[in-house]
This record gives structure tokens, C-alpha cells and sequence, in this order.
């Protein structure tokens, strides 16, 4: 047995006897040998590192515990402006014990070792701790530490990193910092607590990296909250009843694919077909609603997320939103972490009573930079090189979006995520795993998109197992046929591929469903209130757009929008209150609509 002592100045022979009788005592009936050596860089003091064991009594590691906020007795992260300026005076320090090393008090660090070891409970001088023995692609691994656990963070003096690989004899972790900073040899504390982010109404309006650090130029985000980014998902007696819809402003989706606040809605397709286009709008649409919304880009090109802030800015939406950005030039390791910090983020608004969306783009590229990390770490892998634990990665999250229980204060947590399919494979081993987490999926088909039906849902593939509870009453009379039409209308359309010899009634569910296929027809951010959905999908179930043109149905149902408001207010006012057309209310409707007619084939 080897225990060294590495001390900032040489000591004398007096000083090493006291030391080796010291630990002599923790190890009776053995002769251990002691090895001593000098390292400048300890400032002062020395560490004995025995076995497992590391008693720290350096004056590098009381500092480095001050600048990181470790050695305050309340749990309150210092700010930047702190840290910034504690490492100042830290570097400043550092560089005059560089020219003369303090020598140690051995006295004084006799009295604390000898407490240590007579009660073999390890405080801030004493502690379970190890060293990196390999650095590399953002994963290290450490000897000793023996007490860490999983997911816990670690110290690799000063640098954060996270427990992932607990082998027999050597931890395996994630660095989540500057992985440069690591070199093998330092020392790794455990913390005895996970990842933290702040928290609360301050992050509205800001972009943070999965740390929670502001990367958008505008200055520090002040809150004094912080929440860990893995927490136990809400037990089933906590739960309420998801019935309160969460209105995308897609008719499309409103009508036959409707999200219920608290439901997880998979949103699945090729690459370019939309879907983030569909998440975006959703966030747009819940301006004035009283839902907050937290949108996590993972692994997504810089320009691509600066875009995104542009347009919720554009649209006044980034008021109530948060953007949690990990660019794909970040590690693997940050990636890794930012859906888990997102929805940390958005758990704070739900305990809170508040109604929150919160989008995962993509969780595709998440399991990408899961799989990266444990190879790296040696896991065995399975189906398409993936870990055994694929399917936990996102069930743990996903299972995280609830509606809360009314005695928890009514809050709801909506999930979007979203996954890119290859060549329209939904079979592949990540978009099975979560089309059977999730609550439904939302299908964009390439062939329709290129076609220009957008957004491009197939409604065949595509599903919410919340259904019409998730509804309004009006949109559950309008819309409870436009499914099963749009069905018969792409199956006819193949078959009247083969011939052109049609019946009447063929003919008319045709011209129905090409109709309906252009009503629900949208651009862009452009997105409609549930009342007008009412109104357009009305018409269309009374087959009352039987004389415009099909190219001219999407200019018809805007004008006709525009002309109810400002000639028929008062029906208008009445759809909106009821949310439903009653019988009195469509007649009315269908006068409106003939009147329009004459005013919409004059111009």
C-alpha cells in the first residue's frame, strides 16, 4: 500500500513523521510506504491521497471553493458577475504563492486529519475523491471515487462534469464544460447532487444553454431559483384528466388531430417536410392564451435557431417563450443534457398552476449524441448501434409532460417532440421507441409537401389517442367527418388513376375532397382561430363551396372571413361566445355565404 503526500514545499523530517504516524493509526497490522512529492501549484498546504481517500487541505482547493460558491452554507449559486470576480483574485493569488509557496501549519492539519481518520467521515478536508486517468471526445474516466452515483455531478477542479459508466474499478463521466480543461491526472470531487438550472419568469424572452447560461448577448438572467434537470415524473394520482385543448391554430391538426393540454404529440417525418414549421406555429398561436412555452433546438445550425428567435420575436411570442440551445458545434455531452434542462425549466411554470408547451427539436439528433457518448464510454451496443437503455432515455422525459391533478394546482406540461424519419422509414428502431411513449403522432408526408399540400399531414398514419375530448363542442360537429372523407378521397384518387369512367357519386366525393384538401391548406404563420376553423370547416361539411373554383377556394375562405366580420359581426360575435354554429346561426351563415358569392365573382 502507497500513500502519497504531495505538499506545495518540501517538508522536513519531523513534519513526514507526524504524517506517518497519522495514518499509520488508520491502518493497523499494515506498513504502508509513503511517497512524498512537491507540486507548486497546491498554493499551500498539501494532499494525502490514500486509496480511495483524498484529504485536500491545499490552499488551491479552499479557493477553488470559493470562486465556484461550494463553500457557502446556503445552496445559492453566486452570478457570473461573482464568479468572474472571485477569479480574479483567485488568478491574482495564484500567481504570488507561484513565487514563494506557503508552507504548511501541521499542527493545524494534524488536529483535522487526526478527527478524519479517528471518525472516518470525510468533510471538506477529507473526502472520497479520484483522478483522470483518460481525457478525450468530451468523456473521461476516473480512478478511485468510489461514492459517486449515477448522473452526479462532479468537480474536475473547477470543471463540471457527470457520473454516466459506474465500473468495478473506474467511473466513467461526460465532461460538460471546455473538455480542453481536463488532463489527466486531475482531481475529481463528487458533489452529492445533479445538474441545476435556474428557473423562472426571468429566462421569458432569453437564450440559454442547457446550463442555463444566457448565450443571446443580453446580460445575466437574475433568479434566485434553480431546479434539477432529472425529477421523477408526476404519479398517476397526481394526474388530472387531459380535456382542455391546446389550440395549434392548424386547421388541419385542430380539427383532425386534436392536442389536449398535458398530452405528448409526436411530430414525425422526413427531413424538410414542416416540422418544426408546425412547432413554431404552435408557439406563435399561443399568444394571449396564458400558455408559456419553452422550445429546446438540439444539435440545430446556429443560423437556423438565430432564425427562429428572429421570428418569435417578429411575432411578439418571445415574451412567453424560452430557448434552451445546444448548436450542433456543441458536445455531445450538452446535447445530451438540454431536453432534461428545458423541461426542468418548464416544470417550474407547471408545479406553479401554469399551462405550458414545451418542443424537443429533434430528439432524433438526442439519441444521436446519447449513442456518440456511450460508445465512447464503452457500452455494448444493439439494434443500429444504439445502448440498451435507448428507450428509458426519452420515456423518462417524455413521461415528464403531465396534466397536474387539481389539488397540485391544475398546471399542464405539453410536449411536441420531434422526430426525423429516413426515406419515410417510421419501422426504425428511435421513432418506434417513441410513437409508443408519446400519445399520438402527427405524420408529414414528403410526397404531399412537394405536391404543396401544407402542412403536409397524412391523415391516414397520423393520430391523437386524446381524440375529440381535447375539443371544443363545435369542432366535434364539424370535424367528425372530415377524417374518413379526406381517407376516401386519397383512396379514390389512386383508383381513378386506371380509368375515367366515373360514377356521379364518385365524382362528387372527389370534388368534395379536393375542396377540403385546399380549405385546409395554410401558410405559413398564418394560423387561424378556433371559431374560424368552425366557420370553414361548416361550409365545407354543407358542401356550400360547390361553386367556387378549386384553385380559388383559399382567396373564397379569406375573403369570406374577412366579409363575415365586418357584414354579419353580430353572427360572428355569437359563433365566438358559443364556440358552435346552432341551426338559427347557420342559416344565417348560409345567407351570408350566397350574398358573398355575388361580391366575390364581381372582382
Amino acid at each position: 500500500m502507497v500513500i502519497q503526500v504531495i505538499s506545495a514545499a518540501p517538508l522536513t523530517d519531523d513534519e513526514r513523521a507526524k504524517i506517518e504516524k497519522r495514518f499509520s493509526v488508520k491502518h493497523p497490522g499494515q506498513k504502508p510506504v509513503f511517497s512524498y512529492s512537491v507540486d507548486q501549484s497546491l498554493l499551500g498546504g498539501l494532499l494525502v491521497i490514500d486509496g480511495d481517500d483524498f484529504y485536500d487541505a491545499s490552499l488551491k482547493r479552499q479557493m477553488t471553493r470559493l470562486v465556484s460558491g461550494e463553500a457557502q452554507t446556503e445552496r445559492v449559486q453566486p452570478t457570473p458577475a461573482q464568479q468572474a470576480q472571485r477569479q480574479a483574485v483567485l488568478d491574482k493569488l495564484t500567481e504570488q504563492m507561484r513565487i514563494e509557496p506557503l508552507r504548511p501549519d501541521i499542527g493545524k492539519l494534524m488536529r483535522r486529519l487526526d478527527e478524519r481518520i479517528d471518525t472516518f467521515k470525510p468533510d471538506y478536508t477529507g473526502s472520497h475523491a479520484g483522478r483522470v486517468c483518460y481525457s478525450g471526445d468530451g468523456v473521461i474516466r476516473i480512478e478511485g471515487l468510489k461514492d459517486a452515483e449515477y448522473d452526479e455531478l462532479l468537480d474536475v477542479e473547477g470543471v463540471k462534469a457527470i457520473a454516466f459508466n459506474l465500473e468495478e474499478d473506474n467511473v466513467g463521466a461526460i465532461v460538460l464544460d471546455d473538455e480542453d480543461k481536463v488532463q489527466a491526472g486531475a482531481i475529481v470531487h463528487s458533489t452529492g447532487r445533479i445538474v441545476e438550472v435556474p428557473v423562472g419568469e426571468a429566462l421569458l424572452g432569453r437564450v440559454v444553454n442547457p446550463l442555463g447560461v444566457p448565450i443571446d448577448g443580453l446580460g445575466e438572467v437574475h433568479t434566485d431559483r434553480v431546479r434539477p434537470i432529472e425529477a421523477a415524473a408526476p404519479a398517476i394520482a397526481d394526474r388530472g384528466k387531459v380535456n382542455t385543448p391546446l389550440q395549434t391554430g392548424i386547421m388541419a391538426i385542430d380539427a383532425m388531430i386534436p392536442i389536449g393540454r398535458g398530452q405528448r404529440e409526436l411530430i414525425i417525418g422526413d427531413r424538410q417536410t414542416g416540422k418544426s414549421s408546425i412547432a413554431i406555429d404552435t408557439i406563435l398561436n399561443q399568444k394571449g392564451k396564458g400558455v408559456y412555452c419553452v422550445y429546446v433546438a438540439i444539435g440545430q445550425k446556429s443560423s437556423t435557431v438565430s432564425g427562429l428567435v428572429h421570428t418569435l420575436g417578429e411575432y411578439g411570442a418571445l415574451d412567453y417563450t424560452v430557448v434552451v440551445c445546444s448548436t450542433a458545434r456543441d458536445s455531445a455531452p450538452m446535447q445530451y443534457i438540454a431536453p432534461y434542462a428545458g423541461c426542468a425549466i418548464a416544470e417550474e411554470f407547471m408545479y406553479a398552476g401554469r399551462d405550458v408547451l414545451i418542443v424537443y427539436d429533434d430528439l432524433s439528433k438526442h439519441a444521436v449524441a446519447y449513442r456518440a457518448m456511450s460508445l465512447l464510454l464503452k457500452r455494448p451496443p444493439g439494434r443500429e448501434a444504439y445502448p440498451g437503455d435507448i428507450f428509458y432515455l426519452h420515456s423518462r422525459l417524455l413521461e415528464r409532460a403531465a396534466k397536474l391533478s387539481d389539488a397540485l394546482g391544475g398546471g399542464s406540461m405539453t410536449a411536441l417532440p420531434i422526430v426525423e424519419t429516413l426515406a419515410g422509414d417510421i419501422s426504425a428502431y428511435v421513432p418506434t421507441n417513441i410513437i409508443s411513449i408519446t400519445d399520438g403522432q402527427i405524420y408529414l408526408e414528403s410526397e404531399l409537401f412537394n405536391a404543396g399540400i401544407r402542412p403536409a399531414v397524412n391523415v391516414g398514419l397520423s393520430v391523437s389517442r386524446v381524440g375529440s375530448s381535447a375539443q371544443i363542442k363545435g369542432m366535434r360537429k364539424v370535424s367528425g367527418k372530415l377524417r374518413l372523407d379526406l381517407s376516401q378521397y386519397r383512396e379514390l384518387q389512386v383508383f381513378t388513376q386506371f380509368g375515367s369512367d366515373l360514377d356521379a357519386e364518385t365524382k362528387r366525393m372527389l370534388d368534395q375532397g379536393a375542396r377540403a384538401t385546399e380549405t385546409l391548406k395554410q401558410p405559413l404563420h398564418a394560423s387561424y382561430a378556433v371559431e374560424q376553423q368552425i366557420i370553414l370547416l361548416y361550409l365545407i361539411n354543407k358542401e356550400l363551396l360547390g361553386r367556387v373554383p378549386t384553385d380559388r377556394i383559399g382567396a373564397f375562405n379569406k375573403g369570406f372571413l374577412e366579409y363575415l366580420e365586418v357584414n354579419g359581426s353580430e353572427l360572428y360575435g355569437r359563433i365566438c361566445a358559443n364556440g358552435d354554429v346552432s341551426m338559427e346561426d347557420g342559416i344565417a351563415l348560409e345567407e351570408l355565404v350566397d350574398a358573398y358569392y355575388a361580391y366575390f365573382f364581381k372582382k
